[in-house]
């Protein structure tokens, strides 16, 4: 071309708006319905340079929006293997679109028309699987249209809108991030281009007429229960259909084709409510469904308009949506990468206990760190929370709750406690697993085997337990204690350490409740009756005490003035008339027996320090090895206190 003039003028984009131009190679002069003019696009910006830009409405979204809003053709030439067909120029015909470009280049410059040529990097969509160029075409598709009114008046997004709120989403930001998804969704495509999976159950004639009734729909349903649904593609119209079946006007077994689209996987998961539940004879909608953060545009929302649309309900209770797991640098884990961890690894080094604890261990609402060595920490925890079960089941071995139980108010004070902190860990743990919060699960049973167990409630019931008459009420008392926390800890525990907690459930010798796992059996109830809140500011304040008291013991051992808590006498001097009626109602013995000392001497006087220890001017029991008052005063057992010369008599 020659018959033109170079303008130095600046011009506005919207000027050019209707001129034609002519194809750089296709001779054809266009019409006015077809292609080669310039439109406006909104898609269209200044942040990449201005100029016109070329647009192909079959092999793009946005090219085929502007399209359809400029009354341009839905060109397509490139076939199904990825090839031009016989529409475009001869030379290019049954050529690989993603292989032509040097021709192209070849043939512009040839015609003197080709200005530059360079290779750049840009970013191009690609196949996750096969990492391949990813070729956009606009085909014939079968849509669900989701703004199309029902027959209740409303669309499908309406409804969903209204029915979100009715969901239970964990964690609450899910029902934001769906509401905004649902807002701006498109249409949903149900159908796909491939040779396997659910066929979509229409019938056309030669005519392109459509054959899809509810008749049609469930003739089909039933060839499929009968022979499957690969018979689709093996059967004929009249075999799938039945020769009983009363064809529409317009319609002949002889002239009658089959779709060739499939259903889009999502349709079919999407559905998964009703093929699993519903057919099932459950309730719908189901408690509860589970996937990663992805699933709100994927399978929650693509479960959620089909049982809307069918059903008119949603088709879940309770939607919950954890995190993806990544290496111990944060990077995603992939087979690629190398950098997963194989659970059946794991397993095999660990035990699938210590995987579950890990699990149940961490906050599965944001992204978690695994590695085997973060998994192998968890072993340390799973052996502190079994030391705690097997004190506990090593010292009911003789306890029968039918015969030796003792009523809670006739328990002893710290057996009571011991009750008091298994109700609030009841408490905690059924609303832990009742908002699906399992880290939360783990840390308050963690807390409670190593602290208010091992720390404080096993340590100082070892003088009972190993030196009271067998029989005697603080014996007793003690293994009453023992025995509701065995009991109840054990139940809690069963969903997350599932062998354990079986091992446990076998090694009972009396069972509260007799079945064939320990995972038949209810969870365990708060008792309303114990009162835990109100009893716990008493115990917080002599708890606080104790702590200061072991402080000052520890000074002791470090300047070697004693060698165990069980030498020292503690004198705790004070004028604070609430501090003094705590320790007055608790008793100091039973403080002492808290604190495992020798004994507590209250001195209502202020001092310079709130807590003197020393070392006790007692002699030691050659039994219990406490030093008491009373060792020596017994002339038939000098060496032993009165409560072991009792016992041993006995």
């Amino acid at each position: 071309m020659t018959d033109y003039t170079v303008s130095e003028a600046s011009v506005r984009g919207k000027e050019l708006v209707g001129l034609r131009y002519n194809h750089a190679f296709v001779e054809k002069n266009p019409t006015e319905k077809d292609a080669w003019k310039v439109i406006s696009a909104n898609f269209v910006t200044t942040e990449d340079g201005t100029g016109l830009v070329h647009i192909a409405p079959g092999h793009g979204l946005e090219d085929y929006l502007a399209g359809q809003q400029h009354g341009l053709a839905i060109y397509s030439p490139v076939l199904d293997d990825g090839g031009y067909d016989n529409t475009v120029p001869q030379h290019l015909h049954g050529k690989n679109v993603l292989k032509v470009d040097k021709e192209v280049n070849e043939l512009l410059k040839t015609k003197g028309l080709l200005f530059a040529e360079a290779q750049i990097m840009h970013s191009y969509p690609h196949c996750w699987r096969s990492r391949t160029p990813v070729i956009f075409r606009a085909t014939e598709q079968w849509f669900i249209g989701v703004d199309r009114e029902m027959p209740n008046g409303k669309s499908l997004r309406k409804l969903a809108l209204e029915r979100l709120p009715k969901v239970k989403w964990v964690p609450a930001w899910g029902e934001k991030r769906i509401t905004g998804m649902l807002e701006s969704r498109p249409d949903w495509c149900i159908s796909r281009q491939r040779s396997w999976g659910m066929p979509i159950p229409v019938f056309y004639n030669s005519q392109a007429q459509r054959l899809l009734t509810k008749e049609s729909v469930l003739a089909v349903g039933k060839h499929f229960r009968q022979k499957g649904s690969d018979s689709w593609f093996t059967d004929t119209p009249k075999e799938i259909l039945g020769e009983d079946f009363k064809l529409p006007e317009g319609f002949s077994f002889d002239d009658l084709h089959k779709e060739e689209n499939i259903f889009d996987v999502w349709f079919e998961s999407g559905c998964s409510w009703h093929s699993v539940a519903k057919q099932a004879g459950w309730p719908i909608p189901v408690d509860l469904y589970l996937e990663g953060s992805d699933q709100h545009r994927g399978w929650f929302q693509l479960s959620l308009l089909p049982a809307l649309g069918a059903e008119g309900t949603e088709p879940f209770k309770t939607v919950l949506t954890h995190g993806f797991t990544v290496d111990a640098e944060g990077k995603k884990q992939s087979k690629s990468l190398g950098n997963y961890v194989n659970a059946q690894d794991e397993i095999q080094k660990y035990g699938s206990d210590i995987l579950r604890l890990w699990v149940a261990s961490v906050n599965y609402q944001e992204d978690m760190r695994c590695s085997d060595t973060l998994i192998g920490r968890l072993q340390d925890a799973y052996r502190k929370i079994r030391n705690t079960i097997r004190y506990l089941l090593g010292n009911t071995f003789d306890f029968d709750p039918a015969k030796n139980s003792v009523a809670y108010e006739k328990m002893f004070d710290i057996d009571r406690w011991a009750v008091q902190q298994l109700e609030k860990l009841i408490t905690e743990v059924t609303d832990a697993y009742e908002n699906f919060q399992f880290h939360r699960v783990y840390n308050s049973i963690y807390n409670f085997c190593v602290v208010e167990m091992s720390s404080i409630y096993m340590d100082l019931l070892k003088d009972r337990l190993y030196c009271d008459a067998k029989d005697s009420l603080s014996r007793r008392s003690s293994q009453t204690a023992m025995y509701k926390i065995l009991d109840a800890l054990t139940r809690l525990l069963a969903p997350v350490l599932a062998h354990t907690a079986e091992e446990i459930y076998e090694a009972m010798p009396v069972k509260s409740e007799t079945s064939e796992s320990i995972h038949l059996l209810n969870m365990p109830k708060p008792d309303k009756s114990i009162d835990w809140q109100k009893e716990e500011p008493k115990w917080e304040k002599l708890m606080k005490l104790r702590d200061d008291v072991l402080k000052e013991l520890e000074n002791l051992r470090k300047n070697e003035v004693i060698a165990s808590n069980q030498e020292s006498s503690v004198t705790i001097s004070t004028y604070d008339a609430e501090m003094i009626d705590v320790v007055e109602k608790f008793g100091t013995k039973n403080f002492a027996a808290l604190c495992i000392v020798s004994e507590i001497k209250l001195n209502k006087q202020k001092a310079d320090k709130l807590i003197t220890a020393q070392k006790s001017s007692h002699q030691k029991c050659a039994r219990c090895w406490n030093y008491w008052p009373s060792v020596g005063k017994n002339p038939e057992q000098p060496e032993l206190c009165d409560r072991c010369a009792e016992v041993v008599k006995g």
